[in-house]
């Protein structure tokens, strides 16, 4: 039914489309502009250009990014570049998709706004999906805990309501679909390892009230690999973990035919730093562990391939995103095709959401404009649905302020800036066409490296994904601490007035003690014989049906961890063990740095106190010192200025009435041979225990001259910025 629907909006969309081209067309009567009076300057005329106003720098060090997923963005794409590899006879929902999944694009059909909800109580949950939907949300997007998604019951569970709602009952997934218009909007639940207790629960509230289980439709997504990687193992083996979901997917191909069961989802390599190929590369080669563990349970490549969602995180390099998106599209199409997919089936459906390995706790206003530079990325890119993270996630739930500039973002850019308009807006772009081709080159390659390794599992007990992704996590911690990678408000332009937002803990007692009351409450009134009964025929190995007999045992009053219980009854297998990749954020190391000394000036009202010797008229130092200034406050030390000093002796004496533990001598290149010879001897003998730094790198024939003269070390671009804070935090008796 929704591929028949998709069909016909598309064909829809696309007589629409050239109907209003048609008639444009026919409107337009433009005047012809000549051009003959401008000469097109070649490339190698705009090089020389380039390199005359470099003024010596190397052209190819200054004008060429180098990506971590070892591609090279050049300095000027042209049409000669990219001419064989464009979009001639290519159209969007055409051919292997990489233009899009729909021909009309967003144009009859927009993206889906699927703003997550987490509020711990059922009923207040449920109360949010519907403000949600009110305030412009397209999707009711469900978020659960960690006790629940580990299927363990809310009054047993170390925690309840830790980044999401608390299900333990059916009457918790009751008073959650309450009131909810499921014909209308789509139902999204991440549910873990398995989606079989969610599901059945789901299926039994919506039964219970009379509805349709076709009303269902979105998806109710598991995810055992991921999972496993997140935790280390699973609540069981893979293999009975498989047999859960080939169960759900058949289940839902009957009775559910617009829900899906399986989502091979990215956000664990993402958080460990994985780079896009590797993020890509892995969630492809997950998803074809669950299609060949589908076709092997007898499920046809048309039922599994129509029961997967992908669901990807948007990260901080702009065009790389969009490549990757218009980049996996034709690949998960080939793979599937090879399955023996039809057109239909190779049809990739995307859901994304801004990586969380890019936000930060200091400064977390600007995570807004990340974000927003994440969506704009995915939507460019294609994404079916996109659920856009509040400013604060690092920190805490959201509010309602968070979870409003979140959710207006996505509104904003559909109404507002008009992106619903262009179909496929990157195609034919010289610069996306050529990052797209290497992304697809690089991410079948990586693909194709994890299958002659045996497959994804392999690969993961091998811990070759996790070598390769922590490789690339050290390279982004690295270039971090020389500040390559500029992080606003924490390793660059740090804010020294700012306040940490308040983490507004939620009561976990009180809400564990409700929860406890709730359930006790539902469960006093539960025919034990009864429960027990459907909870053996569940547990029964010869019970094939295992969605309908889970759907009756949850109607009987089963909670969510005796359904799990019964169905590991049927199993012998163990879970697998493997390396974690263990979730980061490239902002962690400098907040703990930064951390480290706002708690010693808590405890000791003291801190580092940084001098700037700042030598000569402002014009001559100001430039240095205002770059020193930034380099060491992000360590949040004090940094004490002045308008510069005539004679060393009145710098020398001014540091020296100072106290600091740190001086820094600023001005020019061109004055420092005769400066620093004179002025560092001085400073070191008035202040002993100070560290002495000179503002700017040193040519290589000066360094040992002013090493000589006392000077510790240089502070310039070329610096170890989190080496330099730390030694200074040590030295200071911050941190031992």
């Amino acid at each position: 039914m929704m591929k028949e629907e998709t069909k016909n909006q598309d064909e829809g969309g696309s007589l629409d489309l050239k109907a209003m081209l048609k008639k444009a067309d026919e409107q337009t009567d433009f005047p012809k502009v000549p051009f003959d009076e401008f000469v097109p300057p070649t490339y190698e005329e705009w090089k020389d250009a380039c390199i005359a106003l470099l003024k010596g720098a190397p052209f190819d060090k200054k004008m060429y990014t180098k990506t971590y997923e070892g591609i090279t963005f050049e300095p000027m794409y042209t049409k000669a570049m990219t001419e064989s590899i464009l979009p001639k006879n290519s159209f969007p929902g055409m051919n292997d998709f990489m233009r899009g999944s729909r021909i009309s694009g967003y144009v009859g059909q927009p993206w889906g706004v699927a703003q997550s909800c987490d509020e711990t109580l059922p009923k207040e949950n449920n109360e949010l999906l519907k403000h949600e939907i009110d305030r412009g949300s397209t999707i009711y997007n469900l978020r659960l805990d960690r006790a629940t998604i580990l299927n363990e019951d809310a009054q047993n569970a170390d925690k309840v309501g830790d980044e999401g709602c608390s299900i333990t009952t059916l009457a918790d997934m009751h008073n959650i679909l309450n009131g909810l218009d499921l014909k209308k909007y789509r139902l999204y639940i991440y549910a873990g390892a398995s989606a079989l207790p969610i599901l059945s629960m789901a299926a039994g509230a919506l039964q219970a009230s009379g509805k349709h289980l076709k009303e269902l439709h979105g998806f109710i997504g598991a995810n055992p690999i991921g999972q496993m990687v997140a935790q280390g193992k699973n609540y069981t083996a893979l293999t009975d973990l498989y047999d859960e979901m080939y169960q759900c997917a058949l289940w839902a191909d009957k009775n559910t035919p617009d829900l899906r069961t399986i989502m091979a989802k990215s956000d664990v390599f993402s958080r460990g730093g994985a780079n896009d190929v590797q993020e890509m590369a892995y969630t492809i080669s997950m998803a074809v562990a669950y299609l060949r563990a589908m076709q092997e349970r007898g499920l046809t490549i048309k039922q599994a391939a129509s029961k997967i969602c992908f669901g990807f995180s948007m990260g901080a390099n702009f065009f790389i995103q969009i490549a990757k998106l218009r980049a996996v599209r034709p690949i998960w199409a080939k793979i599937v095709e090879a399955f023996g997919g039809d057109e239909n089936d190779q049809r990739m459906y995307i859901h994304a959401r801004p990586a969380l390995f890019f936000k930060t706790v200091y400064d977390p206003y600007v995570n807004m404009l990340r974000n927003t530079t994440e969506i704009f990325s995915g939507v460019v890119g294609g994404v079916d649905s996109y659920e856009n993270a509040t400013f604060d996630e690092p920190i805490r739930k959201g509010d309602e302020f968070s979870r409003r500039i979140a959710r207006n973002v996505q509104i904003m850019l559909q109404e507002e800036f008009g992106l619903l308009k262009p179909i496929d807006p990157a195609g034919g772009s010289w610069a996306v066409e050529s990052l797209t081709k290497q992304m697809k080159e690089k991410i079948w390659a990586e693909f194709q490296l994890i299958e002659q390794k045996g497959g994804l599992i392999k690969a993961l007990q091998e811990g070759y994904p996790q070598t390769q992704i922590a490789e690339v996590l050290q390279s982004r911690f690295k270039n971090a601490e020389f500040r390559k990678d500029r992080i606003v408000g924490n390793n660059m332009y740090p804010n020294m007035t700012e306040k940490l937002i308040d983490k507004r803990p939620e009561d976990t007692v009180a809400l564990k003690k409700q929860r406890t009351d709730e359930i006790n409450e539902y469960l006093s009134d539960i025919d034990e014989v009864f429960k027990q009964e459907k909870l053996s025929k569940l547990a029964d190995i010869s019970q094939k049906n295992l969605v309908d007999s889970a759907i009756e045992a949850v109607k009987s009053g089963a909670t969510i961890a005796e359904i799990r219980k019964a169905l590991n009854t049927r199993y012998d297998g163990v879970s697998e063990n493997i390396e974690v990749i263990m979730p980061h954020r490239w902002s962690e190391r400098y907040e703990a740095l930064r951390k480290v000394t706002e708690n010693y000036k808590e405890r000791n009202n003291d801190n580092v106190k940084v001098f700037l010797a700042n030598m000569g008229p402002i014009p001559q130092h100001k430039a240095r010192a205002d770059f020193s200034t930034s380099f060491l406050q992000v360590g949040a030390f004090d940094v004490l200025s002045n308008n510069g000093f005539k004679t060393t002796d009145e710098a020398v004496e001014a540091a020296k009435e100072s106290g600091a533990d740190v001086v820094v001598i600023c001005s020019s290149d061109k004055t420092y041979p005769e400066i620093v010879p004179e002025l560092a001897p001085k400073l070191k003998k008035a202040l002993p225990d100070a560290e002495l730094y000179l503002a700017g790198a040193a040519p290589k024939d000066l360094e040992p001259v002013y090493r000589k003269a006392g000077v510790d070390d240089f502070i310039s671009v070329r610096a170890n910025c989190y080496k330099i804070l730390q030694f200074l935090q040590k030295k200071k008796g911050m941190v031992e």
